[in-house]
């Protein structure tokens, strides 16, 4: 059965880093494009970056765009967002999902997401 499992969920201080992983099983990993979401109390979910499925494509949320980071191992098919300058606002249960290509509409595949709280 199709598998998204996050870890690295935790509680950080301000301006600490934290790497999420997401390790996936069930699926042909490497013709997914892999994506990061994040859900806020009483708040929309929405996309913090996503990456093609070779990696050569990125793309982020305007407001994590040089302090977060997502990356892909194929091999090991887990992906990964590393966050830094972590901040307040950050704090929010952190998803992972896959869909079928960049330009694919729907999102197929869903972790159970991971918390993470920063306190300053």
């Amino acid at each position: 059965q199709v598998q998204l499992v996050e870890s690295g969920g935790g509680l950080v201080q301000a301006g600490d880093s934290l790497r999420l992983s997401c390790a996936a099983s069930g699926f042909t990993f490497n013709n997914y494009t892999m994506a990061w979401f994040r859900q806020a109390p009483g708040k929309q979910r929405s996309l913090v970056t996503a990456i093609s499925q070779s990696g050569a494509d990125t793309r982020y949320a305007s407001s994590v765009k040089g302090r977060f980071t997502i990356s892909r191992d194929n091999a090991k098919n887990t992906v990964y967002l590393q966050m830094n300058s972590l901040k307040p606002e950050n704090t929010a249960v952190y998803y992972c999902a896959a869909k079928a290509g960049w330009l694919a509409g729907n999102y197929d595949y869903w972790g159970q997401g991971t918390q993470v709280t920063v306190v300053s």
